[in-house]
């Protein structure tokens, strides 16, 4: 990773991580986490400069991503999703459309944004939706819903959302648009309950004629798979942010199982630290090597974002790539450090071991592996073709 800027410091990461563990045992919320984030700035690192932000790249916010998962994963994974819609509007604003520039205006406001995306049984995730968007008359549509994994749910203001409107005479369009917490036809569950990641807080969310205005609404497109900027820009940014995560908790659970080794020590071999043992050096070097091919994918593919490169069709597989790949290494990764830790990373009430639990939820985050390789399948190959042929073709 080269040189980036920083806005978090050593001693805020250290104060995250000693909470963390509470946050996991007591399946709450990261409130001071946030707290402190927003006063650090840190809500705003990726806001532009010239709309009072610190202006940080995708590239430093990968960086920075990772230092914070190494401290927190769940507290990382929660903040990626106000980072992502930031990321969206920057990517469109870029691109000479400022129709989402409210969303950069808002987040520098000190507004903090969930992402209500995901349903359950969707795997279409961006390209349809199962909620309903029903226009009111006035550019503005009302959505109405259920969405799964909203992270920051005690916590965000301003929702991204869409649905399908299927009143038009011109078919079936989805619309993205952003709703207000107090704005009514909005209901949290209290329903998170799950292996790892538990800080994050990803709640149920229905929506029951939750309201954005036409100055809200940002996309009415069809369907399916779709380059425009905004789309591209959700693509982008969510699979990229979500491997720097992935990546960071990957990170820390080698610096833990190296420091374990130094102070294990084996009875077999005289009371000598594990750190000696060739079988556990091979183990954490294996897992070393494996993660240093990540750190450059994920600093290149967010520099081409930075950059505007033109990989073409390339663009929505390789995002999908870095993010699968990413996520694989780390699961692989903090397995080889609960390994080469021995049998006291089992506990509940060691590192490793929640660590393992949160590098789990990767394997769920869209892309999942199956539609990767099925990207990549058609991209080389062409889709499936019938067969055997109809018609003499």
């Amino acid at each position: 990773m080269s040189q980036h800027r920083q806005i978090l410091t050593e001693d805020l990461l250290e104060r995250i991580r000693e909470r963390a563990p509470r946050y996991d045992a007591e399946n709450s919320f990261f409130d001071e986490d946030l707290a402190e984030l927003k006063e650090a700035g840190y809500l705003t690192a990726f806001v532009p400069e010239e709309l009072g932000g610190a202006g940080l790249s995708l590239e430093e916010m990968t960086a920075e991503q990772m230092r914070l998962a190494g401290a927190a994963p769940a507290t990382a994974l929660a903040v990626n999703m106000h980072h992502v819609w930031v990321g969206v509007a920057r990517v469109v604003r870029a691109r000479g459309d400022h129709s989402a520039d409210f969303i950069l205006e808002e987040a520098a406001a000190g507004e903090v944004f969930g992402f209500g995306v995901s349903e359950a049984g969707n795997d279409l995730v961006l390209f349809g939706s199962a909620s309903e968007a029903r226009p009111d008359g006035q550019g503005g549509y009302s959505f109405h819903g259920t969405k799964i994994f909203t992270s920051l749910s005690p916590a965000w203001t301003r929702l991204g959302t869409f649905g399908a409107d299927t009143t038009g005479e011109d078919g079936p369009h989805n619309v993205w648009g952003f709703v207000t917490r107090d704005g009514g036809g909005v209901e949290v569950k209290d329903d998170w309950d799950v292996l790892g990641m538990r800080a994050s807080q990803s709640c149920t969310t229905v929506l029951a004629g939750a309201h954005a205005p036409a100055d809200r609404v940002v996309r009415r497109i069809p369907p399916g798979p779709t380059m425009d900027p905004f789309i591209f820009g959700i693509f982008a940014n969510f699979e990229i942010l979500l491997a720097s995560v992935y990546a960071g908790v990957a990170r820390r659970a080698i610096d833990v199982a190296v420091a374990r080794a130094h102070r294990r020590t084996s009875f077999k071999n005289g009371g000598a630290p594990y750190a000696n043992d060739p079988d556990i050096r091979w183990r954490l070097a294996d897992a070393a090597l494996q993660l240093d091919g990540i750190y450059p994918q994920i600093a290149m593919i967010a520099r081409d974002v930075d950059n505007q490169v033109d990989r073409g069709a390339l663009w929505m597989p390789q995002l999908s790539a870095v993010k699968s790949r990413a996520t694989e290494v780390a699961l692989d990764v903090v397995t080889k450090a609960v390994r080469a830790s021995g049998g006291a990373s089992y506990s509940n009430s060691k590192e490793l071991s929640r660590l393992y639990r949160d590098v789990l939820a990767g394997i769920f985050h869209p892309s999942d592996d199956e539609s990767v390789h099925g990207a990549w399948a058609n991209a080389l190959l062409g889709p499936v073709v019938p067969w055997p042929p109809q018609d003499g073709n």
